[in-house]
């Protein structure tokens, strides 16, 4: 193989008074008093070159530092330490090795320039995605890495907070989508730092934490096809990732200047002085380097044969288990290393909060892809002690067909609950039959963790996430209308337990528009009032909408960026949202950690009783029944509470229990305009009789509050 013109700077065995052996531990970079200190990881490489660039826009590097096997290779690390260097410094790997990609699974090719997996930083003002595919040196279309000083950052004596589980309510947002349009009004759209002009917002809304969608670098100059009208589209999500411990540096308002360690630094610190915690939906099942036909970027180019999933018949060809091209070979002593040490990079350097894993059953999967009973990776997580306050959230499933809700490995993960979106979409809509799945939902799904000895804390709620409609098109489409992701129909969910409340789409007819309010309200009440941890969609707070797109994940345009002018116009829905939150953290019983037991309180209530629209008939067997109500013993000086879910069409009259001296209040009812649709302490309503009429398609909850004429 002929090399390329910038491999012969310099020869093995005559190393300059600057370059020495270094420590292979820890790996990527470390910026000291005299230098920088390198280390990669490759079993299989015979030739290791480090490559630094004067600029980032240099074309070639200025030097090449070749490594030697003798002096600088520890087992399978590769080091150096490089003195008159630091922060700021761009930097590369060339690697050579046997390319056996059917026996071994190895692909070195040493004309490919290589990113460090372990970069802080990365530049990609030159890169080129083909040239990184195929034959070819790539030099001068390559990303680059950043040597980024760590300790150069005041914190101003930031920690993460530590809000227990059950008092989250988790906000799920994309940087960019949050403020890229106009009506943001942030003055870097788009950016980390304008994320920041959004925390005053989410304050008055009341949730305790915001899940941002990938924050760690992907590729998005790819085109993957053309929409209608010739539109480019590109990966927006940011599900493809290829730098996983470097802030995205299209997040970055100057990522020319190195900022990205900062920007990222001050939005953490930001939200952490509101009392708002910081959760990083991360991807480890896969890489943006796809399968055989992808590009070289990193992984591929270092220890192919241990960072993916390779089919052992032919290991040139690459298992999928996540739709993506590849998948990660987590349990693979050196990547559940590389998992473990990003994580805790994460939390220790970055003061992040929590974790939610994309595709997180891709992880249990061992080397032949088979589940494992015992996955290493996950065990090393829910172990760690950097990570032992950390939240740790799974997406329970994979794209290969593993379906891990209720039974995910560890004790501590929470998992999404795909069961509470679907029973509730479909009990809201009016679907029948549905009382006793409903009614598991709101005590915190018991049939779905008690019987491994978890909690309601292990259920993520949620009837909206990136991933699908939003709450606004779930009331307001029957069908998907993707059309602008340029694939014919075919991409995202078909059945979507949806209901457009009479017409398709945007309506000027009042009466649908009134619907749609009242089952947006209705969704809201019943995620905020179940026990677990509720999850909002970024927007929903606002009836934002995507146009009936339920799979926006190419869609970098008004699509998806949410349109705060709708804050100013949907102000009854903001208004029920903030009003719904503050009711589950006033009362103690929907956020309890614990699954309902029948204790008895000082008032001898249960901590709970099933009913229908009679009392104590809640209607376990009926096939049509659209009802149910419960009510909660309070306990601690709480209230005892009445809750009546009415998703029959017509209302209803709902026998209320006696509690000697109290009486029921109205606190909410979701068929009331606003502001009358939930009252504030003080302000609850006296309901009259033993009966309280539920409007048909309603959520009503009561309070029972003492009695001072002793009637």
């Amino acid at each position: 193989m002929t090399l390329p013109a910038d491999q012969d700077t310099e020869a093995s065995g005559a190393y300059p008074a600057d370059v020495t052996p270094g420590r292979p531990q820890p790996l990527g970079t470390t910026v000291d008093a005299d230098g920088v200190n390198f280390s990669v990881f490759s079993e299989h490489a015979t030739r290791v070159d480090l490559l630094l660039f004067e600029h980032c826009d240099s074309p070639r590097p200025h030097r090449t530092i070749r490594l030697s096997p003798d002096r600088h290779r520890s087992f399978h690390f590769w080091h150096c330490h490089v003195s008159g260097i630091g922060a700021g410094q761009v930097y590369a790997y060339r690697m050579d090795g046997p390319h056996e990609t059917s026996a071994l699974g190895t692909r070195f090719d040493h004309r490919k320039v290589l990113l460090d997996p372990y970069a802080r930083a990365n530049i990609n003002s030159r890169w080129e995605r083909a040239h990184a595919i195929g034959p070819g040196d790539n030099v001068e279309h390559c990303m680059r890495s950043l040597v980024v000083d760590l300790d150069d950052y005041d914190w101003e004596g930031d920690e993460p907070l530590r809000i227990p589980m059950a008092d989250t309510v988790i906000y799920e947002t994309h940087v960019r989508g949050l403020t890229a349009s106009a009506s943001s009004g942030s003055a870097s759209p788009g950016t980390f730092s304008a994320v920041i002009d959004k925390i005053p917002h989410l304050q008055e809304l009341g949730i305790t934490a915001v899940e941002l969608l990938p924050v760690f670098d992907f590729d998005e100059t790819q085109v993957l096809r053309t929409g209608p009208g010739g539109v480019p589209l590109r990966n927006y999500w940011g599900y493809d990732p290829y730098g996983f411990f470097a802030p995205h540096t299209g997040y970055c308002s100057s990522p020319h200047l190195a900022t990205h360690i900062t920007e990222f630094r001050d939005m953490v610190k930001a939200f952490h002085k509101a009392g708002i915690e910081v959760i990083l939906d991360v991807v480890f099942n896969h890489t943006s380097e796809g399968n055989e036909f992808g590009p070289t970027i990193s992984f591929r180019g270092a220890a192919n044969e241990a960072y993916y999933h390779l089919w052992p018949q032919d290991r040139s060809h690459y298992m999928d288990f996540t739709g993506c091209g590849n998948a990660v070979n987590a349990n693979h002593p050196m990547v559940t290393k590389f998992i473990l040490e990003c994580l805790e990079y994460w939390v220790t350097e970055h003061h992040v909060d929590g974790f939610r894993f994309d595709l997180a059953s891709e992880l249990s999967r061992g080397p032949l892809g088979y589940e494992m009973a015992v996955p290493p990776v996950l065990w090393a997580v829910e172990l760690s002690q950097v990570l032992a306050e950390t939240k740790i959230i799974a997406e329970p499933w994979d794209g290969g067909g593993l379906y891990q809700v209720g039974r995910f490995p560890g004790k501590r993960w929470a998992q999404w609950n795909g069961p509470f979106r679907d029973d509730v979409r479909r009990f809201v809509r009016g679907d029948s039959g549905l009382v006793g799945d409903i009614a598991s939902r709101l005590g915190g799904s018991a049939d779905l963790f008690a019987p491994q000895g978890e909690l309601p804390t292990n259920s993520i709620n949620f009837v909206t996430c990136h991933d699908g409609f939003t709450l606004n098109d779930l009331v307001s489409y029957d069908e998907k209308h993707n059309h602008a992701n340029g694939e014919a129909g075919a991409d995202g969910a078909s059945e979507n337990h949806s209901w457009n409340c009479g017409a398709e789409g945007p309506s000027d007819d009042p009466a649908v528009e009134r619907l749609r309010l009242r089952q947006t309200k209705n969704l809201l009440a019943v995620l905020m009032l179940s026990r677990g941890v509720p999850m909002l969609l970024a927007g929903d707070e606002f009836r934002n909408g995507q146009n009936g797109n339920n799979n926006a994940y190419c869609q970098d345009s008004p699509t998806s960026w949410l349109d705060w002018s709708q804050a100013k116009k949907e102000k009854e829905t903001l208004a029920f949202t903030q009003g719904a939150i503050q009711l589950r953290k006033r009362y103690r019983a929907f956020r309890e950690p614990h699954f309902f037991s029948e204790h008895l309180n000082s008032r001898h209530q249960p901590d709970i009783t099933w009913h229908g629209t009679q009392l104590d008939r809640p209607g376990w067997e009926d096939t049509y029944a659209r009802v149910l109500a419960c009510t909660y013993g309070g306990f601690d000086g709480d209230p005892d509470l009445h809750l009546i879910l009415n998703m029959y069409h017509l209302g209803l009259d709902f026998e209320l229990p006696a509690i000697q001296g109290h009486r029921w209040h109205r606190v909410l009812d979701t068929a009331r305009p606003g502001p009358h649709d939930i009252l504030p302490p003080g302000q609850e309503e006296l309901v009259d009789g033993h009966t309280f009429h539920a409007h048909g398609r309603s959520v009503v909850l009561l309070a029972a509050l003492p009695d001072e004429k002793g009637t």
